[in-house]
Formats: structure tokens, sequence, C-alpha cells
């Protein structure tokens, strides 16, 4: 089985995408791709995202199309029966924690406590969420001590000017955001700016 950190080890950037139709979603997927970031998480926020999710996966199977804002079983379950290889939450629920599903689940987290009862559960990765408000960086330099097996995956006001310095971390494997899928542009259909925006963020990390 594909665990939470093989996902968090295909891209330094999950984008976070909140799509308003399917057609947006597989746009944006094929503009991200051509950007160099083969690896989706669209979120369960809006009307269409199961839809989207399931178009996303079958069109482009090549790359790594989850789930976000996974909430409970339920939701877990019909993610993956639309075809999402991962989900993330934002937090972590003894719901979520003990269903059974055949994709992994990468769980959020904001305290020290949250990490040892995700511990607890079996998990050793994480998404710290929300990260800034919590204490980004350094936050997770100081979960390094005591959770030196856990690694994370920060998101929530990650963005071009403080990605490098999430992954300058030993316990970073990726980060989590939306600043490479600027809500405007995608309203605006320019698909073409998102894909070079996402070259100069990786250009940027290297």
């Amino acid at each position: 089985m594909l665990s939470a950190r093989k996902v968090m080890q295909i891209s330094q950037i999950i984008p976070v995408i909140s799509v308003q139709s399917v057609e947006e979603a597989l746009r944006l997927a094929e503009a991200l791709m051509l950007g160099g970031v083969n690896i989706f998480e669209i979120t369960l926020r809006t009307a269409c995202a199961l839809d989207a999710i399931k178009a996303v996966a079958h069109e482009f199977p090549e790359a790594m199309t989850g789930a976000g804002t996974v909430l409970n079983a339920d939701q877990f379950q019909r993610v993956e029966d639309m075809g999402a290889r991962f989900a993330i939450s934002p937090g972590l629920t003894h719901e979520l924690a003990y269903y059974k599903n055949s994709i992994p689940l990468l769980p959020g987290v904001a305290t020290a406590s949250e990490i040892m009862k995700g511990l607890e559960y079996g998990y050793d990765a994480f998404k710290l969420f929300p990260a800034n408000i919590v204490g980004g960086v350094e936050a997770i330099k100081a979960f390094g001590a005591p959770f030196r097996d856990v690694v994370f995956c920060p998101t929530g006001g990650v963005n071009a000017g403080n990605a490098k310095e999430y992954l300058a971390l030993e316990n970073v494997l990726c980060v989590g955001g939306s600043w490479i899928v600027p809500t405007k542009l995608i309203q605006e259909q320019n698909f073409k700016e998102i894909t070079k925006i996402t070259q100069e963020a990786l250009l940027a990390l290297r």
C-alpha cells in the first residue's frame, strides 16, 4: 500500500485546489502538470469536488490525484470510490484513524498532544495546519526534538516567501498551498499564467 510519506515525496509542493466545475479542474490539472507538478489535493469544499476528483483521476492517470478536507469515514470512502489515491484531513478523529481504507491518509495536527495521539493511532506523517498560525517554522523545529521520526507537510499560510524556509527543515517533506493556483487566475481562466507561476515556484525551491 502507498504510504503518506511516499505521497509527500512526490513533489515539494502539493497544490491545494478548490474548483467550481469539472472543466476548471481538468484545465487546472493540465496547467500544473505543464508547470512540473503532478500531484493535486482537490478539496471537498465545493459541490463539484467529487466529480472533479473522478474526472482528473481518469484523465490524468499518470498524476497523483488526492482529496482534501476529508472530515469523516463516509467522505474517506467516497473519495476513494472516485479515484483519489490519497486523502488529507485538517485533523484526526477516532473514526478516521480506524477506518479501513486502501489509500493513505495524511491527517492534520496543530499541537504536541495531537501528534502524540496520531502516533498512538499508528501515524508518523502529518499535515501541520494551520501552519503559520500554530507557530510555523519555529513550531516544526521544536517538534523535531521530541518527535524525531515524524515528518510534516505544513499547510496554511505557506507561500512563495516562506516555502523554502519550511522545506529547509529535515522533518518537512513538502508544503501544501494555494499560492500557485490563485483564485483570480482560475476565474479569469488564465491557466498559462498558472503554469508559469508553478515553474517559477519550483525553480525558486532548487
